[in-house]
């Protein structure tokens, strides 16, 4: 009898094991009802939770749903539209989703109290004055899922895909100190970047050994070059502008360090920026400035050791809760203004835009946590003679400029937000560790069970062509 007795003990708890871990997963397309655009960047999210992803440039998107939320309600919302509902239960993984356009009228700005703000400027004032309150004031966890490609016109040259963790103390406490990022897991990982990285190492030389400034990567050869050092310059030059660590406590933050020394979004916002207000647009029901970012009287400079990162014009767009003055979502370029800056951008980059970033954020608990960054550079690659137009015997040019220009994108999207007192201190004690570059085996459990911003078609193919080109190259 006691041996039943054990074996329906065992039989039980494996049952209630199953219901914990069970997994619902939703896929669909979202579009536009009156275009059959795709919509890309909606949220995605179970209501009254922080468990959610976005859409990607195809308007599709793969949502795991933890078994406890089964019987709660998914939402789909995108600025503009109506937002779709459905019980997780009866959702339709066969049929695309139509969010239609819903639009307020600006018009009301008008009619209402004298003591609300009117125009771009205020009401960009006003709600850098409201982020203490809008952001979040005690310590919490982020749970996210990292996209970080380097790639030329034609092909990707470098992909890493990780699940990350983001420990934030509060708006209130500067980032430099109090933000934490650990790379726990890693699903991708192709890298073939040595073949065309001697301006790194060439960067990488003087700015170690205070090598001579006539030193030229077209005078190195790679045969010379040892494997790992070259990875070394590598991860330092990535490192200069666009690792974590920069994209998360650095000025490209714009929101979260407003309150530090000399932010984009500081005490002299208005010098380097005016805003505009274009209209007003519907989100979840809730109206919401639309306001124009634009040019200021001064150019916008990012201060960067080592990079000359500065002589911009800023331009974009804000999308400012109409009742809380909370960001929900933010387009921000950078582009070459000053005519030093135009020159090198050109010549570099072939580019003027030197940054852009997108960030939205989703409302838990009456705060506002980022739900969703996308971030992208021009990178600085030896890949030809971009000084002239150089032309063979018959008129042909002799390099591809298609191969010269690179540019790296990173992008997250955060999924759950953790804020229970003793997991966050938990999750402190361990060992934190942001470097991505950092070899990790495959999980497949984990990444079976975890969310993940979905490839678009175009990233679909272009990852397949690199792993197989990454396999050859290991041959």
């Amino acid at each position: 009898m006691n041996y039943f007795f054990k074996q329906f003990l065992v039989l039980v708890t494996l049952f209630l094991s199953l219901q914990l871990t069970a997994q619902t997963e939703l896929k669909s397309k979202i579009v536009d009802f009156a275009t059959y655009a795709p919509i890309e960047n909606a949220s995605i999210y179970i209501e009254n939770s922080t468990i959610g992803t976005v859409s990607n440039s195809d308007g599709k998107f793969v949502l795991v749903v933890p078994q406890r939320y089964v019987s709660d309600t998914l939402v789909i919302s995108s600025i503009g539209y109506k937002s779709f509902r459905s019980a997780v239960a009866d959702f339709d993984v066969s049929m695309d989703v139509f969010l239609e356009e819903d639009m307020a009228s600006l018009d009301e700005v008008i009619l209402i109290a004298e003591t609300r703000p009117k125009t771009g400027n205020d009401i960009v004032l006003r709600a850098i004055e409201e982020l203490p309150d809008n952001l979040p004031e005690q310590p919490y966890l982020q749970k996210g899922f990292l996209r970080h490609k380097e790639r030329n016109t034609t092909e990707y040259k470098w992909l890493i895909e990780s699940a990350i963790t983001l420990y934030d103390s509060s708006y209130a406490s500067g980032a430099k100190k109090n933000l934490k990022i650990n790379v726990d897991e890693t699903r991708k990982s192709y890298d073939l970047r040595d073949v065309d990285s001697l301006y790194a190492y060439t960067a990488y030389l003087k700015n170690k050994t205070n090598a001579d400034k006539a030193l030229r990567s077209k005078n190195l050869r790679r045969d010379t070059i040892k494997t790992e050092t070259l990875v070394e310059a590598i991860k330092w030059n990535d490192e200069r502008v666009n690792g974590l660590d920069k994209l998360f406590r650095g000025k490209l933050n714009i929101f979260r360090n407003a309150n530090a020394s000399k932010a984009l979004f500081g005490d002299d916002v208005l010098e380097h920026h005016q805003f505009r207000l274009d209209t007003v647009l519907v989100e979840n029901g809730k109206k919401l400035y639309k306001i124009e970012i634009k040019k200021g009287a001064d150019f916008v400079g990012l201060n960067t050791p080592g990079i000359y990162n500065e002589g911009f014009e800023p331009r974009g767009w804000l999308y400012i809760d109409w009742d809380t003055y909370a960001i929900k979502k933010m387009e921000y370029e950078l582009v070459a203004a000053s005519q030093n800056q135009k020159n090198r951008s050109k010549s570099l980059f072939g580019t003027l835009l030197n940054h852009k970033v997108v960030m939205t954020y989703i409302s838990f608990e009456d705060k506002m946590y980022p739900k969703y960054i996308y971030y992208e550079t021009p990178k600085l690659v030896n890949a030809g003679d971009r000084s002239s137009d150089q032309l063979d015997k018959k008129g042909r040019p002799t390099q591809d400029k298609n191969d010269f220009y690179y540019n790296t994108v990173q992008e997250i999207v955060f999924t759950e937000v953790v804020q229970d007192p003793e997991i966050v201190s938990e999750s402190l004690q361990q060992n934190w560790s942001e470097d991505i570059f950092v070899t990790q085996p495959y999980n497949e459990t984990f990444w079976e069970n975890y969310n993940v911003l979905l490839e678009s078609e175009e990233e679909e193919k272009l990852i397949q062509d690199l792993s197989k080109r990454a396999s050859l190259f290991k041959q």
